[in-house]
């Protein structure tokens, strides 16, 4: 139990010791609770409909609830809308700030369970961090439809 403990406490300041002083300042600002408010596309014009996160309709996430806990790089996301289409509830996650030297970083995050395990294997997702403050995020993502490229734009404010 001892070794594990200080096995532990190794891990934590090699892992906090190999974050850039930006991604540790990101992370701190992330920390919280966000709501999206809108889900919108750029450099394209038209309808779109989407699935996002291999999970449910664009229009569904806004409105959802984000959590993001710093220290243990957990949290959970919230659909509030229970319709056919948007299945309410709440997805657990893991998530990172992954520095991106030639441009913006990246917020991103991946599926886990109760237990903290990771549901899809390696599967994840990222979206490009626009603008961050204390009370206002921005992300984008980027798709292709029809063989050009889409992005996808996340509004969140902090609650």
């Amino acid at each position: 139990m001892k070794n594990s403990m200080v096995l532990g406490a190794l891990f934590l300041l090699l892992f906090s010791c190999s974050l850039s002083k930006e991604v540790r300042e990101q992370r701190k600002t992330i920390n919280g609770t966000w709501t999206l408010q809108n889900v919108s596309y750029a450099d394209a014009e038209g309808d779109f409909k989407a699935k996002l996160f291999d999970d449910a309709d664009a229009f569904c996430f806004e409105g959802s609830t984000w959590y993001f806990l710093e220290n243990n790089s957990t949290g959970s996301y919230t659909i509030n809308s229970n319709t056919a289409a948007c299945p309410a509830g709440t997805r657990n996650i893991r998530w990172s700030v992954a520095e991106d030297p030639s441009g913006d970083d990246r917020l991103q995050f991946k599926y886990i369970d109760e237990k903290k395990k990771d549901i899809y294997g390696r599967t994840g997702y990222g979206m490009d961090i626009k603008s961050l403050t204390s009370s206002q995020m921005t992300l984008q993502s980027r798709v292709t439809v029809d063989g050009a490229p889409v992005s996808v734009m996340y509004e969140f404010t902090k609650q």
